[in-house]
This record gives C-alpha cells, structure tokens and sequence, in this order.
C-alpha cells in the first residue's frame, strides 16, 4: 500500500505552511466564537453555519495555494502581470458604479451566486504589477526612474476609486507600494515627497469632507473625518452609546492576562464587525494577552521566513515579488491590531484569521505568490539532475540576476 506523499502537493517553506495551519485554527475558533449573535439575527440561531463557511473557505484556501505551486510558474505571473493589473483596475471601478455596500468596509461586485470585493483583487495585482516593473530596471537608474512614474500613476489610479468606498484599503496598497520601491532602490527622495503627498490627501480629505458629503455625496469621506474627530477630540456621542473602537478596549480589558475563557466572549454579541476588523480584541478578550502574543508571534515568524525566501532570491522578480507578498500581509495584520487596540481608526481584516470570502481567498492567493517563490528558488539552487525547473523557463521575459556589492 502505497503511503501519501505530501511533498507532492506541500512545496516551499515549511515553516509558512505549519504558520498557516495554525493561524487556520485559531480562525476557525475564534470566528465560531464571535460570530454568534451574528447566527442569531441572519441564520435562526444557527451557531455552526459560519464556522463551516469559514471551514470551506480555509478548505479552497488550502486547493488554490497547491494548486498555484502544482500548475503556475513564476514566469506566468511576470508576463501576465500587466493584463493583471489593468483587470483589477476594470474590477475596482465596476464594484465602484455597481457593487453593494457590504457589512465590512468597501464595495462587494455580485456575480451571481459569488461575490467579490475588488479591492481584494487590487492588493495581490499590484504587488505582481510594481514587482515587474521593478525587476526590469535594477540595473539602470534612468529606467528606475521612469519606472517610479509609472508606478505613481498605477497606484494613483487603483487607490483613487477604492478610496471613495474603502479608505483603509486604499492606504494598504499605497503603503505596501512605497515600500516595494524603497526595497526597490527609488531615490528616498521621491518618496519622500510621495510620503507628504499622501499625508496632504489625507488632511484634504478632512477639511474638505463636509462639502463633498452634502455637494458630492461622497459619504465616506465624511466617515474619515468623523474617525479622525473621535480619535482627537473623543466621540461626542459616547453618552448615548458604545461605538466599536470602545467596544474593543473594553474586550482587551476583560480579556486581561489570562482571558475569559475559549467560546465566552460577551463583547462580539455588541460588536458589528467582531469577527473582521476587531476580531483581535476578541481574540484578547477569550485568550489572554498569551493569545494575543502567540497571534503576533505568527506573524512575525511569517515575517522572518519571508525575509530569508528574499535573501535567497537570485533573481529579481521573485525577490520584489516575496517583498509584496510579505508586506501587503504583515501590514494588513499590524493594521488589524492597531484598530483593536485603539492606535489608529481604520481597519482591515486579519489575514488568514478574519471571517470573510473575498479577503480568505485573495490572502490564499498571496500566500500562494510567496510559496511559490520559495519553492522555485530552493529548485533553481539544486543540481539540474535534481529538477525539472530550470533558471530559464521559471523566469522567462525577467533574467535580471541579482549581484553582491
């Protein structure tokens, strides 16, 4: 009888793979627990129906990062990263005239019986679209310098549409970019300046939200002001009620240092997005601050394991690749946190952990991009008696190697 071979099917770093499983189950715990009152209003009391959709979610998770690592090379992203990104763009600005508002931030795009969130799809076309660009022009400052345009412009028209219905997204991806382009040699300068730049948006956004809300009717950017308000000034209408950010302090502070117990979270039953954007508070408040250590923990082992694939790379489309993946994940994480624990007002949801549809299989995809970089770089450095993957055919269109100062 033939044993199963799961090297087969489990390819790249193996320690991303055990830090994926345990962030799967720590999801599947804390979603099943912070979403009962969401049970109770949607599905007649039914506590289990999320957790099996969130079970389902992991379960395609899981097919998609195979089947990326089994049937797609590096190379297939590096020539279809343009078709990507434009496709992204086409998406965002259809969820934009089209989509729904959805119980979490942003626009949700119907097709049928799916739907999706386009700014999902915007953070993983991205990071493959700049990692192209940047991996062309290493070697040439006058194309790192055209390309730093290029970039500015993309982003510029992918950030503007998502910003009018999900800020935070926005500033994700527009994070995420400038960071790519510093790992990516852009003069410090020109970042600089694009570092201000969206700083002066956003104070544009806050003194200008008043007329666009009642001229406009752009909503959301009145939302931003109002996040921006609470957080200076305090909400003015706390006496009437709880918002969510109190909401969340006040889990951290029942949680305390030993928690109140697996499944007896109180909080989630008054938060609406318990189990998305302040699904970390949740956390807190049943496991402890132990629970929220392991948590960080994760991510940071994620982090440093993304570090070494980079440091392996020879080549540079996968080296910019991995940095996108790395970074868009540990932002959206920290960012996560950061919410929770009432450092900033804006949210997204915790990677791999968060319940969600759109957010669950955009992360796969992601970790996917990264698995897939540290399976071909650890095949590149084996003997070609060893591999059937060759330097050539794995990076073919980008054969700009990487070289030692």
């Amino acid at each position: 009888m033939e044993t199963w071979d799961y090297k087969k099917y489990i390819k790249g770093d193996k320690i991303i793979w055990i830090v994926l499983i345990w962030l799967s189950a720590i999801s599947l715990v804390i979603v099943y627990s912070s979403t009962g009152a969401l049970a109770y209003r949607k599905n007649g009391g039914d506590t289990s129906h999320y957790f099996l959709r969130q079970l389902l979610l992991q379960g395609v998770g899981y097919i998609i990062i195979i089947g990326m690592l089994k049937f797609f090379k590096l190379s297939f992203y590096n020539k279809k990263a343009n078709l990507i990104f434009i496709g992204s763009i086409i998406a965002v600005c259809l969820g934009l005239v089209f989509g729904r508002g959805g119980e979490s931030t942003g626009r949700t795009l119907s097709l049928g019986i799916l739907s999706i969130q386009p700014a999902e799809i915007a953070k993983v076309a991205i990071i493959i679209w700049i990692a192209r660009l940047l991996a062309k022009t290493q070697k040439d400052p006058r194309l790192l310098r055209i390309a730093f345009f290029k970039i500015m412009t993309g982003v510029s028209l992918i950030c503007l549409p998502i910003m009018l219905a999900n800020f935070s997204s926005a500033a994700l991806l527009f994070g995420t970019a400038v960071i790519m382009m510093f790992v990516g040699r852009v003069n410090v300068k020109y970042l600089g300046a694009v570092m201000l730049a969206g700083i002066g948006v956003v104070v544009l956004i806050y003194f200008t939200a008043p007329f666009l809300s009642e001229k406009l009717h752009i909503g959301r950017f009145q939302t931003i002001r109002n996040r921006i308000e609470r957080k200076i000034h305090g909400d003015k209408d706390s006496v009437k009620g709880l918002t969510q950010d109190d909401f969340a302090m006040i889990a951290i502070n029942r949680g305390g240092i030993s928690g109140v117990g697996v499944g007896k979270s109180e909080i989630s039953n008054f938060m609406p997005a318990a189990y998305n954007d302040f699904i970390y508070s949740i956390i807190i408040e049943e496991y402890g601050l132990p629970g929220g250590i392991i948590v960080l923990l994760l991510y940071i082992i994620l982090f440093t394991r993304g570090g070494i694939i980079i440091g392996k790379c020879r080549h540079t489309f996968p080296m910019f690749l991995a940095t996108g993946a790395v970074t868009l994940i540990l932002l959206q994480a920290l960012i996560n946190m950061a919410v929770s624990s009432g450092v900033i007002v804006t949210g997204q949801p915790l990677p791999w952990i968060s319940w969600g549809g759109s957010s669950q299989i955009l992360t796969a995809v992601t970790f996917g991009l990264l698995l897939s970089v540290s399976y071909e770089t650890d095949q590149e450095s084996q003997p070609a008696s060893e591999t059937n993957l060759s330097s050539n055919e794995a990076l073919q269109g980008e054969d700009v190697l990487m070289t030692k100062n």
